[in-house]
């Protein structure tokens, strides 16, 4: 990737299901190469959170609902990350609430408020190398990215770690099993939008450290950008 005046900025794109751990790894790379963290998914969220500002029923939104609300939605950088700001203010409590949670796959499957989302993230790699996470990163955003990896795991170790970092605890195997139900029915929801490029690394993490598969993502990157 190039900016207009010829500097080269680097584009790592990270895609994979859902809680195959993007973000946090993609935050972990980004912190290691200098480079900016663009979590997709949280623009969805942002997105999702000023719709239900508007009080309307989320069984009752249209595209136009979305992308009207979303006007709302700017972008800040902070520390080598992406902070989408709701109305000029800090809301990441808020887009990880558990209404933005159920309301966000209804919002992610909506494809013109995709392309906005996708607008936005491209519009960061215009002036700064970037580690950006999602599920179409590689193939629809940034097809001609630097480096492209796609995370998978085991169903059991996805709901697992989910649970962990939302409980902070041991789940138990009862509460393992309901959240791994849930992630399949996500994966099939989702199908159509995580798809592998035909040109990604293909990490399956289930038996890794998160340090090991972030060290092989930055090695990518960095024999990418020499």
């Amino acid at each position: 990737m190039s900016s207009s005046d010829g500097d080269r900025f680097v584009v790592v794109a990270i895609d994979g299901p859902a809680a195959s751990g993007k973000s946090s790894t993609a935050e972990w790379v980004a912190r290691e190469l200098g480079y900016c963290h663009v979590d997709s998914g949280a623009l969805y969220r942002a997105a999702t959170a000023a719709a239900l500002r508007t009080g309307i029923p989320p069984e009752e939104w249209t595209p136009t609902t979305v992308l009207e609300a979303a006007r709302s939605v700017s972008l800040a950088f902070h520390e080598n990350s992406m902070v989408p700001r709701l109305d000029g203010a800090d809301a990441d409590e808020e887009i990880r609430s558990g209404a933005v949670n159920s309301a966000v796959p209804r919002v992610a499957r909506m494809q013109s408020v995709r392309s906005w989302v996708n607008e936005q993230v491209k519009r960061t790699a215009t002036e700064r190398n970037v580690v950006v996470d999602g599920r179409d990163i590689g193939t629809a955003v940034f097809p001609e990215a630097d480096v492209k990896v796609y995370l998978v795991a085991d169903s059991w170790e996805r709901a697992k770690r989910r649970l962990v970092q939302h409980l902070r605890r041991l789940p138990t195997d009862e509460e393992i099993a309901a959240e791994t139900d849930r992630l399949v029915h996500r994966d099939a929801a989702d199908a159509t939008q995580s798809v592998q490029a035909r040109d990604a690394v293909l990490i399956d993490t289930t038996h890794l450290l998160q340090s090991e598969q972030v060290a092989r993502i930055v090695a990518l990157a960095r024999a990418a950008s020499r």
